[in-house]
């Protein structure tokens, strides 16, 4: 049986390039970066090296990168680092619906202790409005905070129209933008964010390490108390093999990135356009061009993402339903959700996405294997196209069958 990975939006493979610049540090160079010994200035060189990769990736200076132990942590610093920081100036937090989990309890935690957060609509491609932050901002505002690329559907965010805003009203931006980092240009000082999370395990490096750009100038609170470690901004022994793989994988990443995207893009659509001539009752969600190169998430009437899943993993293809980290709950996803799409259309969803071991074979065996799977399911379930539900469900994502009509 043929094994094909494609929900590389939840993890990627560690690269073997990667693994050889971290064994080092998992071996005879194990010192504590803070000691200072030779074991330990050999061990605090190689963290600094990898915050200047880092730095160097994002178009910022190494003083402005935080290494944190994922994209998660780095949200939370983000956030509660801002809020906590500047809570005499105001106690307003301006968000979006469809933001990671990361970022919504967080705000949510926030609420609980005295903020106030205002989470903002998305129209039917799960695009923010710049307008939207714009009139939400008030005179107690202090963090905007708008994912880069979503994890669910792909779509990327006007970043650099909403941070435009936020700079006018002198209010801090941050921007979740782990899907987004080694897989778009990014240059934090054009794009003018003052925060930006990202983790090295979704552009091919280890998991349990992660990092946060913080503008210089930006005031925040640590997360974490205990040591001096990353200015006293995240007490900790730092993870010198993972940061050292971070480094590396982001290095290896940006040299072959605009290639990898049209790559990625090519197959992305071949895959897209395969499953739409073959299978009907398919909705595209997501905006179909401002999209991760390797993102397709669908959604398909009648029938249960999970039970697509399962299919396909029987035949050896690995996809999910969304975000890793709410792929156990049997809710419809928030992101659709807020997209307007029905509970049901959206319980139907799976996410396609794709990586830089993935072929045109790759492509072409899901083609063949995914409608048997669709046509199955569908004669198994109670819905069917003669039923109410298709035509009562009321807003759906974009319509993607032979017609591609919405």
């Amino acid at each position: 049986m043929k094994r094909i990975y494609m929900d590389h939006n939840a993890t990627t493979p560690l690269r073997e390039e990667v693994l050889d610049a971290m064994l080092p540090y998992l071996r005879s160079e194990f010192g504590n970066a803070s000691s200072v010994h030779s074991w330990g200035i050999r061990a605090r060189r190689a963290v600094e090296a990898a915050r200047e990769q880092v730095a160097a990736a994002l178009g910022a200076h190494p003083r402005e990168i935080i290494f944190t132990g994922c994209g998660t942590e780095a949200d939370n610093q983000a956030i509660k680092g801002v809020a906590f920081a500047h809570r005499k100036r105001g106690d307003h937090i301006i968000t979006s619906r469809i933001e990671h989990k990361a970022v919504l309890e967080t705000c949510e935690y926030l609420e609980k202790h005295g903020f106030r957060v205002t989470y903002l609509p998305v129209d039917a491609y799960g695009m923010v409005n710049p307008d939207d932050v714009a009139e939400a901002i008030t005179d107690r505002t202090i963090l905007v905070s708008v994912m880069f690329a979503n994890n669910e559907v792909g779509t990327i965010q006007p970043v650099a129209e909403i941070a435009r805003v936020c700079r006018e009203r002198d209010v801090y931006f941050h921007t979740d933008a782990v899907q987004a980092v080694g897989k778009l240009p990014i240059d934090v000082k054009q794009l003018g964010v003052d925060l930006l999370s990202l983790s090295a395990h979704k552009f091919y490096g280890p998991k349990g390490v992660g990092a946060l750009y913080v503008r210089r100038g930006v005031k925040i609170d640590p997360l974490l108390h205990g040591g001096h470690q990353e200015w006293g901004l995240r007490a900790a022994t730092e993870n010198v093999a993972g940061i050292v793989g971070l480094g590396k994988a982001l290095e290896l990443r940006l040299a072959e990135m605009e290639a990898e995207a049209q790559r990625l893009t090519a197959l992305r659509e071949r895959l897209y356009h395969g499953i739409v001539s073959r299978i009907d009752h398919v909705y595209l969600n997501g905006h179909p061009t401002q999209r991760l190169p390797g993102t397709l998430s669908l959604s398909f009437d009648y029938i249960e993402g999970e039970a697509i899943i399962l299919g396909l993993d029987l035949e050896g293809v690995a996809v999910s339903s969304g975000s890793a980290c709410t792929s156990a709950s049997l809710e419809p996803s928030h992101v659709l959700l807020a997209m307007g799409v029905h509970p049901a259309t959206a319980q139907g969803s799976i996410r396609f996405s794709l990586g830089r071991e993935n072929t045109e074979e790759d492509v072409d065996y899901v083609l063949e294997v995914l409608p048997p799977i669709i046509q199955r399911l569908r004669e198994m379930s109670m819905f069917s196209e003669h039923s109410p539900f298709p035509e009562e469900a009321g807003p759906r994502c974009v319509r993607t069958t032979k017609e591609h009509v919405r």
